[in-house]
């Protein structure tokens, strides 16, 4: 197995620590509004669609369709991973649902728009963080 790219990691804090260590368990975790179902992303203690205040950390499927993304050629820091995708996914789970994130385990030029992909997660930091990226589900485009 490869090193790992460097990669500058977040401020876990306990309003956020359900995305960055979920993947420990292999979740993809949002906050969720129990009373409309909307997903929020960034976390928010109140639901923006609703303004409800009944919202809970709830596992997502992990599956997405790439919506745009661009290649990076610039080797900002010493890494044999370039060029490589950086991308836009929308989550199946609600229209909106978005994420920046790496395409990876995908030759960068076999990244399109309406890629289907799910995520996998990197672990930094002794367990400290998991960075959800995505690979490729090997499905066709999204319809």
């Amino acid at each position: 197995m490869s090193e790992k790219p460097f990669r500058v990691l977040p401020r876990v804090t306990k309003s956020n620590e359900h995305f960055w260590r979920g993947g420990a368990e292999g979740k993809l975790q949002f906050k969720r509004c129990n009373a409309c179902e909307t997903w929020i992303h960034p976390p928010s203690p109140v639901c923006p669609a609703c303004y409800g205040k009944d919202v809970a950390v709830a596992a997502a499927s992990g599956l997405a369709t790439v919506v745009t993304f661009t290649l990076n050629h610039q080797p900002w820091v010493p890494s044999p991973d370039h060029p490589y995708a950086i991308a836009m996914v929308e989550l199946d789970e609600q229209p909106g649902l978005r994420l920046m994130t790496n395409i990876v385990n995908c030759p960068a030029g076999e990244v399109h728009i309406g890629m289907r992909v799910r995520v996998v997660f990197e672990e930094h930091g002794d367990g400290d963080v998991w960075i959800p990226l995505f690979e490729p589900t090997g499905e066709g485009k999204a319809s």
